[in-house]
């Protein structure tokens, strides 16, 4: 009698355990919490925000878990363990990655800022009510709009029109802003069409990007070409894994296997950055 009753109480305890197991994954609501995980990664790209050392801990986590996971559905628990161990080093450069891609984005934005600008003067407003204006209208879309509403923000919060500007420059980082911010505050000081002037340094920068983006055009070919042929030894290594498994693990058994697989693997990386560094074009 007290085995059946011992095994009803275990039962019951196992369907209350999952009742409430349930009731704490739906609290906690996964998808939610991943996405606020991956949020920093985005703001970098957004918003040029450097994720805090917390939120970077958090990051090389997931991205350990993910590569164990894909690496273990693809090739095995070894392959896993290798990717898994790479993740957290990963996560620097793809952080760089997303902070060049919102730097583009916002030197993108320079002509779009001195229109909007130039309007702005033209409708009879200052230096600093152009930027509260711009900024509080959201004219300018992307990187730029935002980077204008924080500065509007700042500006109405008293803070000196000098000091904004500057701030703007040094995030930034690009020519272009730096030609911007120039023109707006030696024209102010000295006098002038300052709306003709930064109409014109937005037709130069545009004039620019079309210059880097036609030297990307003719170059793009040969930048993936050397890049492909760069990955095929590893391409080839995962390929020769999926249709004999084992492989892998065959070649790293051997000294001399794994002493040519590893110099082939660094070699590869060297001649990938070097290729990834030479194809830069007009980058900030």
């Amino acid at each position: 009698m007290t085995a059946p009753l011992l095994a009803a109480l275990a039962a019951a305890a196992g369907v209350f355990g999952a009742w409430e197991a349930l009731a704490a994954v739906e609290a906690v609501r996964p998808v939610a919490a991943v996405g606020r995980v991956v949020a920093p990664l985005r703001l970098a790209g957004r918003a040029g925000r450097t994720p805090t050392t917390p939120e970077r801990r958090r990051l090389a986590i997931l991205g350990a878990a993910a590569l164990l996971a894909a690496g273990w559905l693809l090739a095995g628990p070894l392959l896993g363990a290798l990717l898994a161990a790479g993740g957290p080093a990963a996560l620097g450069p793809i952080l760089a990655a997303r902070h060049r891609r919102w730097r583009r984005a916002l030197a993108d934005g320079v002509p779009g800022v001195a229109r909007a600008l130039a309007d702005a003067l033209t409708g009879g407003h200052s230096v600093r009510g152009a930027l509260e204006d711009v900024g509080r209208s959201g004219a300018v879309p992307g990187p730029a709009g935002l980077e204008l509403r924080a500065a509007a923000r700042r500006l109405a919060l008293g803070a000196a029109t000098d000091d904004v500007l500057d701030d703007l420059r040094r995030r930034a980082g690009d020519p272009g802003w730096d030609t911007l911010v120039a023109a707006i505050l030696l024209q102010r000081d000295a006098g002038g069409d300052l709306a003709t002037l930064l109409r014109s340094v937005a037709d130069a920068r545009e004039h620019a990007r079309r210059v880097e983006a036609d030297a990307r055009g003719l170059t793009a070919q040969a930048r993936a070409t050397a890049r492909l042929v760069a990955g095929l030894p590893c391409a080839a290594l995962a390929l020769g894994e999926l249709i004999a498994p084992g492989t892998l693990a065959a070649l790293l058994a051997d000294g001399r296997s794994r002493l040519l697989l590893l110099a082939g693997l660094v070699l590869g990386t060297v001649a990938f950055l070097a290729i990834s560094h030479v194809a830069r074009v007009g980058e900030a």
